[in-house]
């Protein structure tokens, strides 16, 4: 059995150049500086997701996932609860999601995260240029609230 590296792992994603796919760069860098001073934490952002990352997501006892989602409406903040994928043949690592990184967890490392959670912010636009569509700003103080809130719960406070 492995020790946990970490008691909360934020795993954000995105692209600052894609407008509202930003969201997981922009809520990982509000994290960073909320949370600075809790050594309980392992906050992680890429532009995407690969497979490296699941030695991180087995290593740590909680995980939320944090990322834009496209084809919902815009502006909309989900937490849900993410589980393994059903394993396929074969790896695809041109796109891996929350579940098929806790899929490669589990395969690779016999382990996956006691709590692992999905946050999204609907995208509105995703378009090639900075900054966020109304919608997506809008939803940024709930997003806020929502990992907070979460991040507290996890940890016991």
């Amino acid at each position: 059995m492995m020790s946990r590296q970490a008691k909360c792992l934020i795993l954000a994603c995105g692209n600052p150049l894609r407008e509202d796919d930003g969201v997981g760069p922009w809520l990982f860098a509000w994290a960073e500086e909320r949370f600075r001073r809790n050594a309980c934490l392992l906050l992680i952002c890429r532009q995407q997701w690969t497979p490296e990352l699941a030695l991180d997501i087995a290593e740590s006892e909680s995980v939320i996932f944090v990322d834009c989602a496209v084809g919902g409406l815009p502006g909309t903040v989900k937490l849900v609860p993410v589980e393994a994928a059903v394993a396929a043949p074969g790896l695809a690592t041109h796109h891996l999601g929350a579940a098929e990184l806790l899929s490669l967890s589990k395969e690779l490392y016999g382990t996956t995260p006691r709590t692992s959670l999905l946050l999204t912010v609907g995208a509105g636009s995703l378009e090639l240029r900075e900054g966020f569509s109304d919608a997506m700003q809008a939803a940024l103080p709930e997003a806020c609230v929502q990992l907070e809130t979460t991040v507290l719960r996890i940890l016991g406070h």
